[in-house]
């Protein structure tokens, strides 16, 4: 498995990651597929500021992706956090590529002295995503309510020092 800069041509994926139901269901349903090619436009020139990457399985496809994950800066009530994110297509699921690419970013994040905590917000019913931060070294601190896409989410917030708390492989 290795990340990449989201380029020009991941329209499809992120259609197939953002428009689909199913890959949706935990974030409020399924965002207006018109909006893609400028969502990853946009997402394109931010790579590197938020580190917007895609995830690639293996290097015998390096056209497939599998997913993708973030770390972002935003402000909230208590001034600016660093978020993580991941989402994993359908056929992916299963094989630890959320864990790996949530697990990638953090160390870098560690190495590179950036970004400081690191916060995640996984729907509350979604054991996957939970369970990787869990296995990461993640501390729970609450459940709360966040917006997303316009939407209210119910969370669990989890927070993470990648420099004193990331577990072992």
């Amino acid at each position: 498995m290795h990340l990449r800069n989201v380029t020009p041509a991941d329209v499809d994926a992120y259609v197939r990651m953002r428009c689909d139901p199913l890959m949706m269901a935990e974030l409020g349903g399924p965002l207006p597929r018109d909006r893609m090619p400028d969502k990853v436009r946009r997402d394109a020139i931010e790579a590197d500021v938020s580190w917007i990457k895609m995830i690639v399985p293996g290097p015998d496809a390096p056209d497939v992706v599998a997913g993708s994950v973030t770390i972002w800066s935003h402000e909230a009530d208590d001034g600016p956090v660093s978020e993580i994110g991941w989402m994993i297509l359908p056929p992916f699921q299963g094989r630890g590529l959320g864990k790996r690419a949530a697990r990638t970013l953090l160390e870098r994040a560690r190495d590179e002295d950036r970004w400081g905590i690191v916060h995640a917000f996984p729907a509350t019913s979604n054991g996957a995503s939970n369970g990787i931060c869990r296995s990461l070294g993640f501390r729970f601190v609450a459940e709360q309510d966040v917006t997303f896409a316009d939407r209210v989410l119910r969370t669990n917030h989890w927070s993470i020092d990648p420099h004193t708390a990331l577990k072992p492989t």
